[in-house]
């Protein structure tokens, strides 16, 4: 599995009025072709690495899989995968599940799809989340200060989004970075999904930016009660927050956040 990749500028720097010139990294974006038992599901924008577990994830928490199994994901293309650059990837269920409506157009990675799905349908389709792990607040802090010294590309380029899953003690259990912070919701749900992990409600999401209703979405769809983000929640977030019965959490920093539904313990 390729991991992310970053290149190397010669840049002018402006510091204190003085001007010099150093190399500096900056971190690779191309686009991935997401297909479902070889059918075009979309393509987005990413960092690449862990293009599995990004296209798993997308097509989980687009509801593309309807429960059925994945098989098997592939790099794949007309031809040898390194004439494609790693950038065609297909999940495969044997035909099992329903053919997906092809997105046109690219599939943004930093704001979702957005108004692809209404609260109500989405609702009505969801069942909300019971008995999830309440976090309390020396488990949240402890989190937020791990978790940035994990974000190994963000610390080398500054230039990703990063998604956790951490435990009830507050210890970071998984990390994925990229370009797009949705990308990295989908690494991560991916992740689990092929490890077949269904353990979410005892589980926390952290990620980076703002708390969109995509965002809730996507954390909802991977069975997390909890969700933490640095940024500032969306109207319609909350509002699905307190539908899915989530906790989530915004402006999170250590020992400041704000909780706009659920709870935490003290």
């Amino acid at each position: 599995m390729r991991r992310g990749r970053t290149e190397k500028f010669i840049i002018q720097r402006i510091d204190s009025g003085s001007i010099s010139r150093l190399p500096d990294e900056v971190v690779v974006e191309e686009p991935l072709e997401i297909r479902l038992d070889g059918n075009l599901v979309g393509t987005t924008m990413r960092t690449p690495g862990h293009d599995y577990e990004l296209a798993v994830g997308f097509c989980a928490t687009e509801n593309l899989l309807e429960d059925v199994a994945v098989t098997g994901v592939r790099y794949c293309g007309e031809g040898p995968a390194a004439e494609y650059e790693f950038n065609v990837v297909t999940v495969e269920t044997g035909g099992r599940a329903p053919i997906p409506q092809p997105r046109l157009g690219n599939v943004s990675s930093s704001c979702g799809l957005c108004g692809s799905v209404a609260l109500t349908e989405l609702a009505a389709r969801m069942t909300p989340i019971s008995e999830a792990t309440t976090f309390g607040v020396q488990a949240l802090n402890r989190m937020l200060e791990e978790v940035q010294g994990q974000q190994e590309m963000f610390t080398r380029t500054g230039g990703l989004h990063a998604a956790a899953v951490f435990g009830a003690d507050g210890t970071i259990e998984l990390v994925r970075e990229d370009i797009g912070r949705h990308n990295a919701v989908d690494k991560v749900i991916g992740n689990r999904f092929l490890e077949e992990k269904s353990d979410a409600k005892q589980l926390g999401l952290f990620v980076t930016g703002r708390a969109s209703f995509e965002m809730v979405q996507k954390a909802w769809t991977g069975g997390f009660g909890t969700l933490i983000a640095v940024s500032a929640p969306s109207a319609l977030a909350v509002e699905l927050a307190k539908r899915a019965k989530m906790t989530l959490i915004g402006f999170a920093r250590e020992d400041s956040m704000n909780i706009y539904a659920g709870e935490i313990d003290q």
